[in-house]
């Protein structure tokens, strides 16, 4: 049997391992580093992600005239999260809140950029929230090179750590259980994966588990499928981590950690069927264009108020879980597909994941050719055609019947498009107003166009995509205290075990409450990664 021991064993090979793996190596520690995915895929799912970081009072937040306070970025948190339904439950998640956006700059920031790592100048304004209980000003900072980037650079600097013959890095490894001795938790047995199996242990004086969430198991995220949501469509996509499973939220348990709020979850509405996917039911999660209009299984539009993307991500996916069949259509044509349409993530973002500054300017300015033409010709999920009685004709042979109405579909955009007729100082359609809010906030004016029809014969194609509930983040996890320690049922640290990362619903088991504020998820990683390392380093 194969045999580890160290300092430290971390496991999970994703952002949050990945940055306590650093900091230890850094404090003086040896490390082991199990992952359970192969060696090309080392950062897990913050490699693949966009990049978005929520971070407070930052010099690009200030050059762009924004005043931003934690104590304004907490107010907002609370509001967003719906914190104060469950007080006790509550403890712990609301004092990471606290932290965070009090430390984000410090911590996270500047963290970040004293490692070469750096962000787009103009910070992005999501969440704004359905009645503006959302970020009060624009916090989403966007890593330049994307999370790609961000999770390659990271890994880098441990793989080249001045202490590297500390670092025990190995993969396909997976874990099946913690293991106990002299009251506390002292390692792991697992088995390592590959052409053959074999077992392996892994002992050392602290073990921290960062092991994602369980959003990647779709048969978990049904049987924690969130009471506002009704029951769980049929069809639910995945958009996280193949290995995000909660095999080792089980293995927390059963040493006497607490797990909770895993009915929290933070999944999207606009996801479509990946064309070259790397697991079952792979999932895309497009940033819902907001001039297109956005209809339900039958082509009516959904309302009475319009569904936009930006402002509310867990009302849309409630609001469209509440619909007979629990999916949904996006109704456009080229000229938005060109301006707004986008793929969340680095695999669908090449000139941003690669740097290339004229590259994303081009496609800023000019339209992201490549990627509405990407989408056309491979999506599974999207159709095009010229006239809207052919584009509602594919839309029903797509989906196999005759559900989509020609005549609610032709209603919905002739309404549309004739209220954009009237003129701005009459638009009194709330999705309209909704782009000229938008559209007030550069970071959002040069994706957002400015008022455009969609039956406009000159910015045809017309395009429908077909869209489902994609599974991504879980908001819940294993519960912690401020030094990242796993709490029992009497709120009392299990001995020698620490979680990080969404493996602890990014921070006190769910430190964003009902909902995220976005950004929180990279950022979260970060900071309760370093907070395991600095309370691991002064106790060991």
């Amino acid at each position: 049997m194969q045999q580890y021991r160290s300092d430290v064993l971390v496991i999970g090979g994703g952002l949050a391992g990945i940055v306590t793996a650093l900091e230890l190596l850094s404090a003086g520690r040896s490390v082991t580093l199990l992952d359970r995915d192969r060696k090309d895929a080392f950062g897990g799912q913050a490699k693949e992600s966009f990049g978005g970081i929520l971070l407070v009072g930052t010099p690009e937040q200030r050059r762009t005239g924004i005043r931003d306070t934690p104590d304004l970025a907490l107010r907002d948190w609370l509001s967003f999260g719906a914190f104060g339904r469950e007080a006790e439950a509550e403890r712990w998640p609301r004092r990471w809140a606290e932290a965070y956006v009090h430390e984000s700059e410090g911590e996270i920031y500047r963290w970040l950029r004293a490692r070469d790592i750096g962000f787009l100048p103009v910070p992005l304004w999501v969440e704004r929230g359905e009645q503006g209980d959302g970020n009060s000003v624009p916090r989403w900072h966007v890593t330049w090179g994307t999370g790609h980037r961000l999770a390659t650079r990271l890994a880098g600097l441990l793989r080249e750590h001045p202490r590297r013959d500390a670092l025990t890095l190995r993969f396909d490894h997976r874990v099946e259980a913690l293991t106990e001795a002299a009251g506390r938790v002292s390692g792991c047995i697992g088995v390592m994966t590959g052409e053959t199996e074999r077992p392996f242990t892994a002992t050392a004086d602290c073990v921290v588990v960062a092991a994602g969430g369980i959003n990647g198991c779709l048969e978990r995220v049904r049987r924690h499928w969130h009471a506002d949501w009704g029951r769980p469509p049929e069809t639910i996509l995945n958009g996280s981590h193949r290995f995000a499973d909660g095999r080792l939220h089980d293995a927390v348990e059963a040493v006497g950690g607490v797990v909770s709020g895993l009915d929290r979850m933070w999944n999207y509405a606009a996801g479509i069927r990946h064309w070259r996917p790397r697991k079952p039911d792979h999932g895309l999660s497009l940033v819902p264009p907001k001039s297109a209009l956005w209809l339900n299984w039958r082509g009516e539009r959904i309302g009475p108020a319009p569904l936009v993307g930006g402002f509310d991500t867990r009302e849309l996916v409630t609001r469209i879980c509440g619909q007979e069949r629990a999916w949904s259509w996006q109704l456009l044509n080229q000229r938005i597909a060109l301006k707004e349409l986008a793929i969340s993530g680095a695999e669908f973002n090449p000139s941003l994941r690669e740097r290339s500054a004229a590259g994303f300017l081009r496609d800023t300015l000019l339209g992201n050719r490549w990627l509405v033409r990407e989408v056309i010709e491979n999506s599974p999920d999207t159709v095009t055609a010229a006239t809207l009685p052919e584009l509602v004709e594919k839309m029903n042979a797509l989906q196999g019947d005759g559900a989509v109405d020609l005549a609610a579909v032709r209603a919905a955009a002739e309404r549309y498009d004739a209220e954009i007729a009237r003129g701005p100082a009459l638009h009194n359609d709330r999705q309209l107003r909704r782009i000229a809010h938008l559209r007030r906030w550069r970071g959002d004016r040069m994706r957002t166009c400015a008022f455009q029809p969609i039956l406009d014969p000159a910015a045809g194609p017309l395009i429908a995509i077909r869209e489902f509930i994609i599974s991504r983040k879980s908001l819940g996890g294993i519960r912690t205290d401020l030094d990242s320690r796993v709490l029992d049922a009497g709120d009392q640290p299990v001995p020698g075990l620490y979680a990080v990362g969404e493996a602890a619903g990014f921070g006190g088991g769910g430190m964003n409450g009902l909902r995220s504020l976005e950004g929180t998820f990279l950022g979260g990683c970060i900071y309760g990664a370093r907070r395991a390392a600095r309370s691991i380093a002064g106790r060991t």
